[in-house]
């Protein structure tokens, strides 16, 4: 099931419109593109949408993104609840910030990350309904699990009707998940604040949305923070929130993640990525238990059960002073480390079973088999990019294969081992080449397209047109 109905983008850069259609397309059941901005009045007047990504700035010769802000308001003016995200480049930070002030919901960095701007999106949708419900106007995350890991189901109901035991979504039986499981019982009834430990694509948030479905607070809100996607700028209007007036063109008060969270679940992904002078002013909301508005000098009280995760070393940034000690101290009264997929041993056949399951519904194809090579090889990787790779992987695998059992040959990071130290190349057609040596630089960075694309010298843009023609 689609998460959004329809999303627009308008840029007029064909390979950034190309790139993120090509992202999107999972997530959207449409996904319309616009070089022209004239265009918009429209296109708004053809369909409605849940998401309208805008670039910033049109005229090359020029970073003001005086025409994106035209085009901003023109939009607003038609459709005052319209969930607009700019586009802009590192270097227009100040002007992306004057977006938000103009009325932008948020706004995404050229080179963007794939998982943030979805994150973005899915954000700035929510938080629109919310202000057409008459709700807080903040982005809130619903109490489902993550679809990082559960994309089947939108709640933790099941077909049945009943409520579906959310430790039943932590797929495995290695030792090493029975210990974070055991430990989960243990404190998620309790409201003591929690660090998770662990590489990327373990399945941090996926841990953290359990504790908040196992606790007192479920029925409450689970708002997840990515810390590493907070500008210096817009910190405390993200966190704290805003009064109205608070800068030129704050046109309504907004609460921040923190009131969102009020007697409910905060989670605060990438907390490692906080500079110190942001590690003071969270560190002061959390002794406190109170936040202040930006524009206001009113204390406001919150009860939030606390939830912290990184996949950096905190203990060693602390001995580097890069992490503040009592900040630490005050968000790890317990810690869960989740081992990466490498050391779970025949766990990954099973996760593998689940995504089989999953992706086979949702694009309504006959129940595919894991053969026997297949599932050798997948016992045999190192898997760097962890649980989120192999789910990757068997999406992919599912949609190319056209066999009942899918084989070894379908899955691409097995191409390449890692004692390998040339190409391997047996045929020099140049297309074939190339095709070998994208399979192998996504291979080693783990299936990350921004990693891969810098090894090979390519923007993603020109990485994702050469995925399409070679159907990777």
């Amino acid at each position: 099931m689609y998460e959004f109905e329809r999303i627009l983008i308008v840029d007029d850069n064909e390979d950034v419109l190309f790139a993120l259609k090509l992202l999107l397309k999972k997530y959207a059941k449409e996904v319309l593109m616009e070089m022209n901005p004239k265009r918009i009045p429209f296109l708004m007047n053809q369909h409605p949408y849940d998401v309208i990504l805008l670039d910033m700035n049109f005229s090359r010769d020029t970073t003001s993104g005086k025409e994106g802000f035209e085009w901003l308001a023109a939009i607003l003016e038609r459709q005052p609840q319209a969930a607009v995200v700019m586009i802009t480049a590192y270097g227009s930070i100040e002007t992306a910030v004057l977006a938000l002030k103009a009325g932008a919901t948020d706004f995404v960095l050229k080179p963007w990350d794939n998982k943030k701007i979805v994150e973005t999106l899915r954000a700035a949708k929510a938080q629109k309904q919310a202000q057409g419900q008459n709700k807080a106007a903040a982005p809130k995350r619903n109490e489902s699990l993550s679809d990082d890991f559960e994309p089947e189901n939108d709640t933790t109901t099941s077909e049945s009707g009943q409520t579906k035991d959310p430790l039943s979504y932590l797929i495995g039986e290695s030792e090493a998940m029975k210990q974070v499981t055991t430990i989960l019982k243990k404190v998620a009834t309790t409201d003591a604040n929690i660090l998770i430990l662990g590489e990327n694509g373990t399945g941090k948030e996926v841990i953290a949305q359990a504790i908040h479905a196992l606790s007192s607070r479920k029925k409450s809100p689970f708002v997840s923070v990515d810390m590493g996607a907070i500008t210096e700028t817009l910190f405390e209007s993200e966190l704290f929130g805003h009064k109205k007036g608070a800068f030129t063109d704050a046109k309504e008060d907004r609460i921040g993640r923190f009131e969102a969270a009020h007697k409910g679940t905060l989670f605060l992904d990438e907390i490692g990525n906080l500079s110190l002078p942001l590690q003071t002013k969270l560190l002061t909301a959390l002794q406190k238990r109170e936040i202040i508005r930006v524009g206001t000098n009113k204390a406001i009280s919150v009860d939030i059960r606390l939830v912290c995760a990184t996949n950096m070393p905190l203990y060693e940034m602390v001995r580097q002073n890069e992490f503040r000690q009592d900040l630490l101290y005050r968000i790890n009264t317990i810690e869960i480390k989740l081992p990466p997929l490498r050391e779970r041993g025949r766990d990954v056949l099973l996760l593998a079973q689940h995504f089989i399951k999953i992706y086979t519904k949702k694009y309504q194809m006959p129940l595919k088999k894991l053969g026997s090579e297949a599932q050798k090889k997948l016992l045999n990787y190192h898997f760097p990019g962890n649980v989120r790779e192999l789910q990757h992987a068997i999406e992919r695998a599912i949609i190319m294969s056209e066999e009942d059992t899918l084989q070894a040959g379908d899955f691409l990071f097995l191409v390449e081992q890692e004692e390998a130290n040339d190409l391997d190349i047996q045929d020099y057609n140049l297309e074939n080449v190339e095709k070998l040596v994208i399979q192998k630089a996504i291979s080693k960075h783990g299936g990350n397209i921004s990693h891969a694309a810098k090894a090979l010298g390519l923007t993603r843009a020109a990485l994702y047109r050469r995925l399409e023609k070679y159907g990777l």
